[in-house]
């Protein structure tokens, strides 16, 4: 058997060329030529609409403010003096146990300053007669508190009824001779009412009947044949001692 291969026919190599010797590159520069040597350009014009609404926005803000002071101002001149609307609060508990017998003979539990701002929160005209009102109690030994709550009653502190033209602390029927106005004593200031009062208690109810408790006095001072209400006259006069015996001065 016959070889008839023949191996494959190959160039001959070629020499290998040297590499070029190595340059280094230069620095980057991403702007070979200044920006300032660029002509500029076109200027951009601003959208119509967008001009339309910047104006639209500054012209609304400007009438908000000028609204604004001008209510201001108007206010200033014109103010309104509208109604103040007060809150009720709850009146405050007592802090002390109440009284089991109310009578109107002992030392004062009140002193002329807590009488005077007494008369002056209800706007007595006798506002600033505390001490007379204080001192007539010490000498008759009566508790000035009692006579501060008959006053209460009576004329809420001489602002009601007929004595603002009398100046009583107690409406008094008035005997023949007497100063007199529609049939009750009337006397020429507050503290002559005050004394007066205190007499007619310390001598007719105290000394001379024997009565001096509330639950007493009151059906014989203000008897209902005379369009009294004795039991509303007692709550208050109890009422009023409770009050001003816990520091309040409003009944």
């Amino acid at each position: 058997m016959s070889n008839n291969y023949q191996p494959p026919f190959y160039p001959p190599p070629q020499p290998q060329q040297p590499l070029p010797p190595y340059q280094p590159q230069p620095a980057y520069q991403p702007f070979p030529t200044p920006l300032s040597s660029y002509p500029p350009g076109p200027p951009k014009k601003r959208s119509s609409f967008k001009l339309l609404l910047t104006c639209l926005v500054v012209s609304v803000l400007a009438l908000c403010t000028l609204v604004t002071m001008g209510s201001a101002f108007f206010t200033f001149l014109f103010p309104r003096n509208e109604p103040v609307v007060v809150v009720p609060t709850a009146t405050p508990r007592p802090t002390v146990p109440p009284l089991k017998v109310y009578t109107v003979v002992g030392k004062p539990t009140l002193n002329a300053q807590f009488i005077n701002s007494v008369l002056e929160y209800y706007g007595s005209p006798a506002s600033g007669k505390g001490q007379a009102l204080y001192d007539d109690g010490i000498r008759s030994g009566i508790n000035p508190a009692y006579a501060l709550a008959f006053f209460l009653e009576e004329s809420n502190f001489g602002t009601k009824g007929i004595a603002t033209v009398t100046h009583a602390l107690g409406n008094i029927r008035a005997n023949p001779g007497e100063p007199q106005y529609k049939g009750y004593r009337s006397y020429a200031s507050w503290e002559e009412g005050f004394a007066d009062w205190y007499r007619l208690i310390a001598k007719k109810y105290v000394v001379e009947w024997g009565l001096s408790t509330v639950d007493q006095i009151i059906p014989i001072y203000a008897p209902s044949d005379d369009h009294n209400d004795e039991a509303q006259y007692i709550r208050t006069v109890k009422w009023a001692i409770e009050r001003w015996r816990n520091g309040y001065f409003d009944v």
